[in-house]
């Protein structure tokens, strides 16, 4: 049955199946030539896939962002990291990162991120002289940051999966997600330099006070939905209705640039997300179970602890596996794939979920910028109008600088757990 179910799942992503459909029809076609068991399984682990509370966050999440992007704030929070970055060499490149990492701890989404960052200042660094596959390289690799930087709708769907906590998994996401931004800028920086990019002019202290006063309200969001996880006010999943409300009071009635017939097209777009996602996790839930029952887990773990059983030696296969996968297949695919077979590994090797979950969804995002199929790219490409080709190469640096963070993060994985 195993050769069925990962014979069929390979040729139907070879020939451009959607991830969701490609499990979904691998299960069927595992349990109908290669098992006794009934079909009528699959509805009933389509039904438990989904039966489960913590996954009310996942629509909540995709509400709020979508919600939050209506209200057009990547404007103020582009003017916010021009207040804190613009003053270093490539003034417009930081200032891509910087919001970049504000817009992420809102949307929750990378090619979320990289749309409302890059449309604007993916044109404006073309104007200043910047090369525009390095424009698109700089937003392209900075929209990851909205996978990492909590709250993430990844991370809400790898704590469901994997059965650890949310509220854990956001407050452990803080401190990588700001490295990686800290090392984001030093590329910037470095690449400003040797081309001598300029820097952006110093606001005066009227337009300081309104950039602040403007783009503070939007930053209360990500701010409130930690608090309240932290100090036990609210779980995750309530903390996404409540991010949901807030968006609604900013874009109706503070910048007032939403109204309530927008509403509508909102609803739709994040009823249409929600039921791709939700479908995935649907069909996951039934590819888990048929892996599970052939112990294809254990054997994978116990092939891996045969090769060595020192913690740092697997996390660094494992990271190659991982970032060999976000090349091919999308995040949430991603998870529902590796993390049911992944997770015996974790347990048998004694590698702290939290610390695991955070360290995948990194190495994950990292196929958001690279190809053949990362979103971010093409999202960049387009804005930027140069060829796929061109910004990969533009990539490279960023790249690297990702996997200086793993590698940091597996040597010392304190980093990860210092705030719980």
């Amino acid at each position: 049955m195993t050769e069925i179910l990962f014979g069929t799942l390979l040729v139907l992503l070879l020939i451009g199946t959607p991830i969701a459909f490609a499990l979904g029809l691998a299960s069927i076609a595992a349990l109908y030539f290669g098992s006794s068991i009934p079909l009528i399984i699959m509805p009933q682990k389509l039904f438990n896939g989904l039966n489960s509370f913590p996954f009310l966050a996942i629509p909540l999440f995709l509400l709020a962002g979508n919600i939050m992007a209506a209200a057009q704030i990547s404007d103020r929070l582009v003017k916010l990291s021009g207040l804190l970055l613009g003053r270093y060499p490539g003034g417009l490149a930081q200032m891509s990162t910087g919001a970049s990492a504000f817009f992420g701890a809102i949307s929750g989404s990378a090619p979320a991120t990289t749309s409302a960052i890059g449309s604007i200042l993916i044109p404006s660094m073309v104007k200043r002289g910047y090369p525009a596959p390095f424009a698109g390289a700089v937003v392209a690799s900075s929209g990851a940051l909205g996978l990492i930087i909590p709250p993430s709708l990844t991370m809400v769907v790898y704590g469901t999966i994997a059965e650890v906590s949310i509220g854990d998994l956001f407050i452990a996401g803080i401190i990588p997600g700001f490295l990686i931004a800290l090392s984001l800028g030093l590329v910037n920086y470095i690449y400003a330099r040797r081309n001598k990019l300029e820097r952006e002019p110093v606001l005066d202290r009227k337009d300081i006070r309104k950039v602040v006063t403007e783009s503070g309200l939007a930053l209360l969001m990500p701010m409130i939905i930690l608090g309240g996880i932290y100090g036990g006010i609210f779980t995750p999943t309530e903390s996404a209705a409540v991010a949901c409300l807030y968006g609604l009071i900013i874009g109706l009635f503070v910048y007032r640039n939403m109204s309530f017939s927008s509403l509508g097209p909102i609803f739709v777009r994040t009823a249409i997300s929600s039921a791709v996602v939700m479908y995935l996790m649907g069909t996951a839930n039934a590819f888990s179970f048929i892996i599970t029952a052939e112990q294809v887990p254990q054997a994978i773990a116990g092939g891996i602890m045969g090769l060595t059983q020192e913690p740092m030696l697997i996390m660094f296969l494992v990271m190659l596996l991982l970032l060999v996968a976000g090349t091919f297949l999308d995040n949430v695919g991603a998870l529902v794939l590796l993390v049911p077979t992944l997770g015996t590994l974790v347990s048998a090797s004694s590698i702290d979920p939290v610390f695991f979950g955070v360290f995948t969804v990194i190495a994950l995002a990292v196929g958001n910028f690279t190809p053949p199929v990362g979103l971010n790219l093409f999202i960049a490409a387009r804005l930027s109008g140069t060829k796929i080709e061109e910004i990969s190469k533009s990539t490279l640096p960023f790249i690297a600088a990702y996997i200086f963070i793993l590698i940091l993060l597996i040597v010392f994985p304190s980093i990860v757990l210092v705030l719980l």
